[in-house]
């Protein structure tokens, strides 16, 4: 057997090597081409992350666009009509720039702001507001306080003294000043929370009245028309409040009336017990939202109105009657009209606040109406004294006269033919004859006190 030549062995040695290095470059070519392939697939997801930031920084620039713009709106719209919402609800607020773009955190931050801004200011409103009332509640009370003193010099004034007819002319046209005063006092020092400032005993409801339109300029036009029994008076305790809500009310309808139409006061008592005094004038009436706030001011619920809310020039009728309503238990209704075209104002008094006063012990003043006489009540026999009416004789009807008891004294008694006729379950009021000599003697006290000593001054001055 032969051996290789060299020159086989060398050829076989370079394909050798030429097979592995063919290997080696495979083996290279396949790790380039996974390279290649993963730093491929990297830059494409680099490629989306700076898209997916480039997108985040788009959105973020444009939603603080937005903000900036709801912003900007907040400042120069809504915070505005924010004030003067605050002020009447009629002014209404307006909602976000883009409401279907916002988002809810940006929405709710925003109407954050207006709840907390409108809380600082009702809170500061509320503290000047108070310092306001106390400021005006103390000055009040002091005048209130010189005008009574006032008002009780000028009564001694008139009763100690007498003077010429100028003169007492004048006193009295004084004092007539100084009730209007004292009213418009008296009204403001309650809308500021303080109490009437008067004591009052047991008065009689058309005594309370007839005094209640003494305070009014063109009291002379205000015609009160009494159905109720005429012992029946209002509790101390709540005579003064109630004067004074008769007396806003007709003030009220004198104001919003003509000066050549009268105004009428109608007081009657319900079959429930309680005293309506009811105001009918004849002005224009009241719109619908006035008619809506009146209500809403003279009723018990709503006694957080601030002074900034009353108007200008302050409207303190209505609220002064709310915050006696609140605090004395009787009821105001100004939402009806009045027969004449204007508003019915009516005062409600339940029979917790009334009483029964002996008019013997406590009789009432000459100036105060009298009861209207009652309507006489039907009086409808029943089936049963109809059918004895009927089968009854003459000779019977002889018999029971005959038969019939007599007094004591011998004197035939009034047999009653049946029970007492009611009107449809209400009371009829018990009507007070006027006594002749009572009604002397009071005008004679009243002239007495008028025209005393005029005669000799009336002499002075003739002289």
């Amino acid at each position: 057997m032969t051996s290789p030549s060299e020159p086989a062995v060398v050829l076989g040695a370079v394909t050798v090597v030429m097979a592995a290095v063919a290997l080696l470059l495979a083996l290279s070519r396949r790790k380039q081409v996974r390279r290649c392939r993963e730093m491929d697939a990297a830059l494409k997801s680099a490629e989306a992350r700076t898209r997916s930031a480039e997108s985040r920084t788009d959105d973020a620039e444009a939603r603080e666009e937005r903000f900036r713009a709801e912003v900007s709106h907040l400042v120069s719209a809504r915070l505005p009509a924010l004030k003067l919402n605050l002020i009447s609800s009629h002014h209404p607020v307006p909602g976000l720039l883009h409401e279907k773009t916002a988002g809810p955190e940006d929405a709710e931050l925003l109407d954050s702001v207006l709840t907390r801004v409108s809380e600082i200011v009702l809170t500061e409103r509320r503290r000047v507001d108070a310092a306001a009332r106390a400021a005006l509640r103390g000055a009040s009370q002091d005048s209130q306080a010189l005008s009574y003193r006032l008002q009780s010099e000028l009564d001694a004034l008139q009763r100690e003294f007498t003077g010429s007819r100028q003169l007492t002319h004048r006193m009295l046209a004084a004092d007539h000043l100084n009730e209007q005063n004292l009213r418009l006092i008296q009204r403001t020092a309650i809308v500021c929370g303080a109490w009437p400032g008067h004591v009052r005993k047991d008065t009689y409801v058309a005594e309370l009245v007839t005094g209640a339109s003494s305070r009014l300029r063109g009291f002379d036009r205000i015609k009160i028309n009494s159905r109720i029994a005429s012992n029946v008076g209002i509790v101390g305790r709540a005579a003064e409040p109630v004067a004074v809500a008769c007396a806003e009310l007709m003030a009220n309808a004198l104001e919003h009336s003509r000066d050549d139409l009268a105004v009428d006061v109608s007081l009657i008592q319900t079959g429930n017990g309680n005293v309506s005094i009811t105001v009918d004038d004849a002005g224009k009436g009241m719109t619908a939202e006035a008619a809506a706030r009146g209500v809403r001011l003279v009723s018990a619920d709503s006694q957080d109105v601030m002074l900034t809310e009353l108007g200008d020039p302050p409207s303190q009728g209505f609220v002064a009657i709310g915050r006696l309503v609140a605090d004395y238990g009787f009821h105001v209704s100004v939402d009806n009209p009045s027969p004449y075209g204007g508003v019915r104002a009516v005062v409600t008094i339940p029979p917790n606040l009334l009483a029964s006063i002996d008019e013997e012990a406590e009789p009432p003043s000459a100036m105060a109406p009298q009861a209207a006489v009652a309507p006489k009540a039907e009086r409808r026999p029943s089936a049963a004294t109809e059918t004895a009416t009927a089968t009854e004789t003459p000779a019977d009807d002889e018999k029971s006269r005959a038969s019939a008891p007599d007094g004591a004294d011998g004197l035939p008694q009034r047999r009653r033919r049946g029970p007492a006729a009611t009107t449809g379950g209400l009371t009829v009021p018990s009507y007070r004859a006027p006594d002749p000599e009572r009604s002397r003697k009071a005008w004679s006290e009243f002239q007495d006190g008028l025209e005393g000593g005029r005669t000799d001054s009336d002499s002075e001055e003739t002289q």
